[in-house]
């Protein structure tokens, strides 16, 4: 949900300095292995040690770059499916390096197994509910559903109540169960929006599953052929239309049986 509003404002403020570095002739697949070392580096060098007002500071400096190099791409008219693909990976990535650096905090000084347990949960999730758009769009369906708690969200909540929680060593109270707080909302939030995603596409899959079972019992029926024939005539388009459709059926078993694996 944030996406939505968020992108196009940061993309507005990031555009100078995106145009600065292709000035310096720097690619935008440097600034993504850039920010994404930037981004691993501050969770699992602070968080661990529960230094978490460093760790999200150094964090928010390179989080940017997932703006900054798509940014740069547009400007440079290179937008490509590797870049696309190097960005999403990376994504990935950083975010498995923050809720691990959470995670160790809590399985090491910070002594809570069940806050522990939340992080990897909130970790695993977050990969699951990228995974379920992603493979949901590979075997030719829309997936029209952004979810509760996507990526945007599940870094803002977790890094800022971070950050907050780590004034709690420059003495400021109470702060220090921001994060537990925060970890808790992210993991049920990231069911939530999982459950949306399997549900959308086992939605979307017995609708186009009809869709091509009708289109085959009104090729089958003889009662319909004289309908089909004067349907031919009035809409020559379709009919093309349907005939393309017979031969991506055996390619789309396949695919269901790749994900069955």
């Amino acid at each position: 949900m944030l996406n939505k509003y968020a992108r196009a404002f940061f993309t507005r403020v990031l555009t100078p300095f995106a145009a600065f570095l292709i000035r310096r002739g720097v690619s935008p697949d440097t600034v993504t292995l850039i920010g994404t070392a930037g981004v691993v580096a501050g969770a699992l060098v602070f968080y661990p040690r529960g230094e978490f007002f460093w760790g999200t500071v150094v964090i928010t400096l390179f989080v940017f770059s997932d703006l900054v190099d798509g940014n740069m791409a547009r400007q440079l008219g290179r937008s490509s499916r590797w870049g696309a693909f190097l960005d999403s990976t990376l994504d990935r990535v950083a975010d498995g390096a923050v809720f691990g650096g959470f995670a160790l905090w809590y399985a090491g000084n910070g002594a809570d197994n069940v806050l522990c347990a939340v992080s990897i949960f909130c970790l695993a999730s977050g990969q699951v509910v990228s995974y379920t758009k992603a493979r949901g769009e590979s075997i030719g369906l829309p997936v029209a559903v952004n979810g509760l708690v996507e990526r945007a969200e599940r870094l803002v909540i977790s890094l800022v109540a971070a950050g907050f929680a780590g004034l709690h060593k420059f003495g400021v109270p109470g702060v220090q169960y921001l994060l537990p707080i925060a970890l808790w909302i992210v993991a049920v939030g990231s069911l939530v929006t999982l459950i949306q995603r399997v549900v959308t596409v086992r939605r979307e899959s017995a609708e186009a599953e009809a869709e091509a079972g009708a289109g085959g019992s009104a090729l089958d029926e003889p009662g319909n052929a004289s309908r089909g024939s004067d349907a031919a005539k009035d809409r020559p388009q379709n009919a093309s239309q349907g005939g393309e459709t017979a031969p991506e059926r055996p390619q789309n078993a396949s695919r269901g049986s790749e994900a069955a694996k």
